[in-house]
């Protein structure tokens, strides 16, 4: 089967996902991109971490996910950064964010789900005593 090509995803969705990671980033304590990514644990380079910010790039969920978690919980904190707490919970608000977008066919991932599962089983009528 031939694959589709993917519709165009709409700027403001684009610089959406750039916001949510320009947030997470800052609140790591990294004010500059290039501060991030002298970390070896950056699952990114400058100029791709720059793109996504500026909604010039859209990550794949797949970058998305690992660029939340090395800001959440791979990186070594910047100074200025968030609680570790308030950090995590920043991050999952950019996640759940991220999934309800268009551009990650989340949401018709779970309506094709609903398609498939069967109808519930009927269940028996109950005996009176």
């Amino acid at each position: 089967m031939a694959r589709k090509k993917l519709p165009p995803i709409d700027p403001e969705q684009a610089r959406a996902i750039g916001a949510l990671l320009r947030g997470l980033r800052r609140a790591a304590g990294f004010r500059a991109v290039q501060d991030a990514v002298a970390d070896p644990a950056c699952p990114a380079a400058r100029q791709t971490i720059y793109a996504y910010e500026r909604g010039g790039l859209v990550p794949s969920l797949a970058q998305f996910l690992e660029l939340v978690e090395f800001y959440a919980l791979k990186a070594t904190p910047g100074p200025g950064a968030k609680p570790p707490e308030d950090l995590r919970t920043q991050a999952v608000a950019a996640v759940v964010t991220a999934l309800t977008m268009p551009c990650y066919h989340m949401t018709e991932a779970m309506r094709l789900i609903g398609r498939l599962q069967p109808p519930p089983a009927a269940r028996p009528p109950r005996k009176r005593s």
